[in-house]
């Protein structure tokens, strides 16, 4: 019914390691994020290596979980080195055969009503990029940033104008933690619905308005059970992408959560995404009962 992808660090730095890891629990690919302690920017020089595993594997690249954008809106050196980090990512997009590149909306300072058309003129060239290279640039719901819920999501592709190369990427589990405290399903959701091509899948709890602790998937307060079987009917065809964001003995820094990646993230992350894929697999054969 759902294809299923893990999200690369979230289980280990060492790619055939995640590929052994997805082919165990039958998944269809992995998503790349830092591999061999390098950003998706850094890994150009690394695609044979990274193609032969695949290949080994019999996996795909569902989406490269870029940073393009995860950057201060009032920097312009930082723009600099981002609009870099996107051309290098479409590059090793286009060579794992993959058209679906993961971006954000800068650092949130405020409401995306305030800043809004300063981030659209800050797009348009990164915008000229994606469709010039004939890839989907898929804006990700992030707390941290001016796009922090699907309200904001779907506002954002209304003032870009939903052009055909800008897409959603959903994730409920980034909602719990919005600070206009958004409930996922259903509201989040409504306001993205038929424009998903991408969606991540992690869980946790409302510590608070803008505070969430992660929590193994179908333990948190995302109602899985309702945002999978409204895919389902829905027609989604995508993929769902394991970003498990929870370690069962130790918990992630505010910083790793913000910007994962690296060792020292990915430490203990096979057992914490072993746990949430059963968890996963369990509400999907559930919904496939029904």
């Amino acid at each position: 019914m759902f294809r299923l992808s893990v999200i690369s660090d979230e289980v280990s730095q060492d790619l055939e390691r995640v590929a052994k890891f997805a082919k165990r629990f039958g998944l269809d690919g992995i998503e790349i994020r830092t591999v061999w302690n390098k950003p998706p920017q850094d890994l150009v020089e690394d695609v044979s290596k990274i193609k032969s595993i695949l290949s080994k594997y019999d996996l795909v690249v569902p989406c490269i979980a870029s940073p393009f954008f995860k950057a201060d809106l009032d920097s312009d050196e930082e723009y600099r080195q981002h609009i870099s980090i996107l051309r290098k990512v479409i590059a090793l997009a286009k060579s794992l055969d993959t058209n679906f590149i993961r971006i954000f909306t800068f650092w949130r300072k405020g409401s995306l009503d305030e800043y809004l058309s300063r981030i659209l003129e800050k797009f348009k060239e990164p915008l000229d990029i994606v469709k010039e290279e004939g890839v989907i640039a898929l804006i990700e719901n992030e707390p941290s940033t001016h796009v922090n819920n699907g309200r904001r999501l779907a506002q954002f592709l209304d003032a870009l104008g939903n052009p055909k190369y800008v897409k959603a990427l959903w994730d409920p589990g980034n909602d719990i933690g919005d600070p206009e405290g958004e409930v996922p399903y259903p509201d989040g959701y409504n306001y993205v619905r038929g424009r998903i091509l991408h969606i991540h899948v992690k869980d946790a709890v409302r510590i608070d308005i803008g505070k969430a602790e992660p929590r193994p998937i179908g333990e948190g307060d995302v109602d899985y059970i309702g945002q999978l079987r409204a895919l389902k009917e829905d027609g989604y065809n995508g993929f769902l992408s394991l970003e498990t964001h929870w370690r069962p003995k130790r918990k992630l820094s505010e910083e790793q959560l913000v910007k994962p990646g690296g060792a020292a993230f990915s430490e203990m992350g096979e057992e914490a995404s072993e746990i949430c894929i059963k968890n996963l697999l369990d509400i999907i054969k559930r919904i496939e009962e029904e």
